[in-house]
């Protein structure tokens, strides 16, 4: 019996326990992981394992039930039980399947790559990206290097008549290791992840970069306590909007708990300013043909010339809007949707990052953000931070211990994007601008 029958067939009995509706998601996997370390491999792993969410609605009311075990053996007292819970429950008026759902063709993503590493590919992976960061001067120790390979299936099926399913791999390594001695020590990390072994970094270029981060980080100092221009790394850049997609999250937004929940329509970034979100771009880390509830995916510019265009929605949050779901809805087997974003990104500025901070007599480039102190209400940004002071509009000196502070609204409204945009983590952004940002340091 092939899943999707499978799932049919758990929705059919959930139909003829009762319920008047009813989805089911089914999300079946292997996964091969590896952790290597000074020269020898620390932990091989090989899993495979398949998770079943249930979800029923009897008039208004829903449940959740979920299992590791999709035995059809089990599915009529599966949903018997969901049934019996959602009867419990109180109504939700906004809850129901996506009328908006259809079936829609995966192939032209091409997500799945036909290439399984085996063990003694991935011990080389490792290897090579660990042999690399150790061999940097200055580099004394490794926390390791691990490499990466899964393949998942997700197969979502509703009683409205909605029946598909789609593949993705991934392919990942990774290096962390530490430069200096004693109270001197520092660390840092890279990596790579791509959904086809062929679009994966080089391991030893990965390692390198490592190894080349934490020897630069040696020996930092605390600037003295003031207000700078901040120059976001690409690393941490993406950080920015996180936050961004954080407050314009259709739950939120419904709440009324988020800084933006009044500000559809307009401007809240400078002129030129576009976030597109990508869900079908070839290859791409987060690409799905549809979302959680069977709707399609489509590219949606977020903010286009600095205003902000729509909502992140699924169908809950978009009929407490009086709206229509953006295809958004994002689920595991153990809760309902809620919205997400896929394949974020900022698009490109015109200038290089070298220009970008060439104006700057003193400034601060961040390379890492540490904590979450963010106040989705208010817009109150603080976080921890290291990097490099700017002196002269070059690189300088190390500096680590210390707090950038701002509001995101001010943040947002004074940003600017340099050219070096690189698709590598999903939610992406170029070198990031921002002025004005108190620094709390010595």
């Amino acid at each position: 019996m092939t899943h999707l029958n499978l799932i049919s067939d758990l929705i059919a009995k959930a139909r003829a326990a009762g319920a008047d509706a009813a989805d089911a998601v089914l999300v079946s996997g292997t996964s091969l992981s590896l952790s290597y370390r000074l020269g020898a491999t620390e932990h091989l792993e090989r899993s495979e394992g398949r998770d079943l969410g249930l979800r029923v609605f009897v008039g208004r009311r829903s449940a959740i039930v979920s299992s590791s075990a999709a035995d059809p053996a089990g599915f009529a007292a599966l949903a018997e039980r969901a049934v019996a819970m959602a009867k419990l429950v109180p109504e939700d008026p906004y809850s129901g399947l996506a009328d908006e759902a259809q079936v829609v063709d995966a192939g032209p993503l091409d997500l799945d790559d036909p290439a399984e590493p085996d063990a003694a590919s991935l011990i080389a992976r490792a290897a090579a990206a660990e042999d690399a960061a150790r061999a940097v001067p200055g580099v004394t120790n490794s926390e390791g290097a691990e490499a990466g390979y899964g393949r998942t299936e997700i197969v979502l099926v509703t009683s409205a008549g909605f029946a598909a399913t789609y593949r993705r791999s991934s392919h990942s390594v990774s290096a962390s290791v530490v430069a200096g001695s004693g109270t001197s020590m520092q660390r840092d990390y890279d990596y790579s992840s791509a959904v086809h072994l062929t679009d994966l970094e080089s391991a030893a270029a990965i390692g390198h970069s490592a190894g080349e981060r934490a020897v630069s980080r040696l020996n930092p100092t605390r600037p003295k306590t003031g207000k700078f221009p901040v120059i976001y790394d690409p690393r941490v850049a993406s950080s920015l909007i996180g936050h961004l997609t954080s407050a314009i999250n259709g739950a939120s937004v419904a709440r009324g708990t988020s800084f933006l929940k009044d500000k559809l329509g307009q401007r809240i970034f400078p002129s030129g300013i576009d976030i597109v979100d990508e869900p079908r771009r070839h290859r791409g880390l987060r690409s799905r043909p549809f979302d959680g509830e069977g709707v399609p995916t489509k590219l949606w510019t977020l903010v286009e010339d600095g205003v902000l265009t729509t909502w992140v929605l699924d169908t809950r949050s978009a009929r407490q809007l009086g709206l229509r779901t953006t295809g958004h809805a994002a689920r595991g087997t153990g809760g309902p949707p809620s919205p997400s974003t896929t394949n974020l990104f900022m698009r490109p500025g015109a200038l290089s990052p070298a220009e970008l901070m060439a104006d700057i007599k003193e400034g601060v480039y961040l390379t890492e953000l540490i904590g979450m102190g963010v106040n989705g209400l208010t817009g109150d940004y603080s976080r921890g931070a290291a990097g490099f002071m700017i002196r002269d509009g070059a690189l300088a000196e190390p500096v680590a211990e210390i707090t950038v502070a701002g509001t995101l609204q001010e943040m947002f409204m004074h940003l600017i994007p340099a050219n070096d945009l690189r698709f590598r983590r999903g939610t992406d952004a170029p070198t990031i601008r921002v002025e004005g940002l108190t620094i709390a340091g010595a």
